[in-house]
């Protein structure tokens, strides 16, 4: 009965955790910069090829990300303007991630995007003037299909 209840108890802080913090809005003393396109972009690089290498996946994006001289495939929309800290909590997630979940995130056909990576928005082409915010697709930054 008491692991049971230990159980849900770590279950319930988990769920509440999850929940935004004051810092993933830039308060906490920090002030909220915009994210280095060129960092990020060579982090995230670095940051697949050590783990396509932990989990010993060999995509197309593996080798790319695993050679020094490939230029990183990570694009932000010139209209995207996210922050530092939506890098970090990407790159957190990344680094978190199952080999299984890794897999689909450097797959050669269909690569998805993690929801904590995909930070970028843009209206649709075909959205009326002054609806932009009813009609949003999600752009991801990492090459993948949106």
């Amino acid at each position: 009965m008491r692991s049971r209840s230990l159980s849900f108890a770590i279950a319930l802080l988990g769920v509440l955790l999850m929940a935004p913090t004051v810092g993933d809005t830039g308060a906490c003393g920090r002030t909220a910069a915009e994210l280095d396109r060129d960092k990020y972009a060579n982090a995230r690089k670095l940051q697949d090829c050590e783990r396509c290498r932990e989990c010993g996946l060999s995509t197309a994006r593996c080798e790319s990300a695993c050679d020094p001289k490939a230029l990183p495939e990570i694009a932000l929309p010139p209209t995207c303007r996210p922050l530092f800290h939506d890098g970090e909590v990407c790159l957190r997630a990344l680094a978190a991630a199952s080999c299984d979940t890794y897999a689909t995130y450097v797959d050669d056909g269909a690569p998805a995007t993690p929801t904590e990576c995909d930070f970028c928005r843009v209206p649709l082409p075909s959205a009326a003037p002054g609806f932009a915010d009813a009609a949003v697709i999600s752009m991801p930054v990492d090459g993948g299909a949106p």
